[in-house]
């Protein structure tokens, strides 16, 4: 038998493999609030930025409106909490005519429970054409309470 060992692929050289698409060039970003020390921005750059957080408690949104309608293969969304346990609920949806109407991909729930469960990574394959806008819906806290909305990073191929 022959075999070598060889050394894992680094998860940030996979990134690029996946050819992530350039959202600050290709879309505007709508957002109901922002932090100012975390701007959504930061959710769409590569390595270890801070991500985007919400200015106020409550359900926050984060929407992408396309300067060209995209075809979309993946997407990828992390999430982190790191001091209130809380239950997430989050929804991502798209429309192929600017918003008129809305197609759901996927609702989730998470239970954050610091310091065991913080981090929610979760990554879709999907097959939509003519995407002109992705929205993303994020209630931090389906109880209620003063969480924060937060979005630790946000990639689509």
């Amino acid at each position: 038998m022959r075999k070598r060992l060889i050394t894992p692929t680094p998860e940030s050289i996979r990134t690029r493999a996946e050819s992530w698409l350039d959202v600050e060039r290709a879309a505007i970003v709508e957002v109901t609030s922002e932090d100012k020390d975390c701007p959504v921005e930061s959710a769409f750059v590569s390595g270890d930025a801070r991500g985007w957080r919400a200015a106020a408690p409550g359900s926050q949104t984060i929407r992408l409106v396309f300067d060209q309608p995209q075809r979309l293969k993946c997407i990828s969304l992390v999430f982190e909490e790191n001091e209130i346990a809380r239950t997430q609920e989050f929804v991502l949806r798209w429309s192929p005519d600017g918003g008129s109407s809305v197609k759901e991909i996927v609702r989730q729930q998470w239970n954050f429970s610091p310091p065991d469960s913080i981090r929610e990574v979760e990554k879709y394959q999907v097959e939509l054409a003519g995407v002109t806008v992705l929205e993303l819906v994020i209630n931090p806290n389906i109880g209620g309470g003063t969480a924060r909305a937060s979005l630790k990073n946000l990639r689509l191929s």
